[in-house]
């Protein structure tokens, strides 16, 4: 307990010195939990293995041969989905308990050699030739297969990943492909209408009843997506005068959101797009203006923006 609340609490004969003594003590003696520092270092090691096997496959590709190192990473990837079908427990609509320690990690460091293994078949024979829609395809569909049967969070967050690719690689034409250039109005409304679908999965899902807890990785991912699309519209495509209210109207959403669900990183991430958009708006619409007003403008604006965030509570009373 915070020492300024002791003497606070003592200063108000609410507990005697010898209480303070023992809760002094006891606040210095207590367990410190490594819960969260053990499964960021689990899922390190997931990383760290899988970076591994990349290494493995760069290193000794003259000498092992093609076929040992797919079998070696096909080996890996099914031995962790053997393990995570046979410790699997029974289907929830709602949220279930992981049940062992390491159920969690083993499925992840699964899909993510299976990932490693399709693009190494890819890359190494072509099996897909030029239909790359297709091979994004298939992990998208197990991705969100087994994050829902097996409630994985991270594994969701791969098959999000793998649909806005999957997406991108269907509506953008081949020469784009081949020469790089994704200023593109088709890629800016995909990534538009992903935004909105990803922001919409979540009350969809709380409405139904349907794995509710996915809900704030679909808004991660939604509301990113939203805001930068409309960004690029914006900037790239010199489109503002269909963007900038786009954008406007995202804003006062997640910054409902956000009120509504006492969610400071929402309110954060939309104060700060939004505070992007109506920059460039004003300097777009600013000609001739000064270092000063510049100087002033980025100075003032910043201290508003923080001024804002550190009174959040205040100011919507919540």
């Amino acid at each position: 307990m915070n020492r300024y609340i002791l003497n606070n609490l003592l200063g108000k004969e609410l507990i005697t010195a010898e209480d303070a003594e023992k809760i002094t003590r006891f606040e210095a003696t207590r367990p410190f939990s490594l819960h969260w520092e053990l499964k960021t270092l689990l899922y390190l090691g997931v990383l760290l293995i899988n970076a591994g096997l990349g290494y493995l496959i760069y290193e000794n590709i003259d000498t092992i041969g093609h076929a040992v190192l797919i079998a070696l990473i096909g080996a890996v990837s099914a031995g962790c989905f053997w393990y995570v079908i046979r410790r699997r427990q029974p289907f929830s609509r709602g949220e279930v308990q992981s049940p062992t320690p390491y159920f969690d990690y083993i499925l992840l460091l699964g899909c993510l050699t299976f990932l490693l293994m399709e693009g190494y078949l890819q890359y190494q024979y072509g099996i897909f030739g030029t239909r790359y829609g297709l091979a994004t395809f298939i992990p998208m569909a197990l991705f969100f297969f087994v994050a829902y049967r097996f409630d994985h969070r991270g594994v969701l967050s791969l098959g999000i990943t793998a649909l806005a690719s999957w997406l991108g690689v269907t509506v953008t034409p081949r020469d784009l492909l081949s020469q790089n250039d994704f200023n593109s109005q088709t890629i800016v409304q995909t990534g538009v209408f992903l935004g909105v679908l990803l922001t919409a999965v979540p009350f969809l899902s709380e409405r139904w009843g349907f794995k509710k807890h996915f809900s704030l990785t679909y808004l991660n991912f939604g509301v990113h997506m939203l805001m930068v699309a409309c960004l690029a519209g914006m900037m790239t495509l010199e489109q503002p005068a269909f963007y900038f209210p786009l954008l406007c109207g995202a804003v006062v959403f997640f910054t409902w959101y956000a009120i509504s669900r006492a969610s400071f990183y929402f309110l954060t991430v939309a104060v700060l797009y939004g505070y992007i958009g109506v920059t460039w708006m004003i300097f777009l619409n600013v000609s001739g203006a000064d270092f000063v007003f510049y100087l002033f403008y980025f100075v003032l604006s910043c201290a508003g923006i923080i001024v804002f965030l550190t009174n959040h509570k205040r100011i919507f009373k919540n």
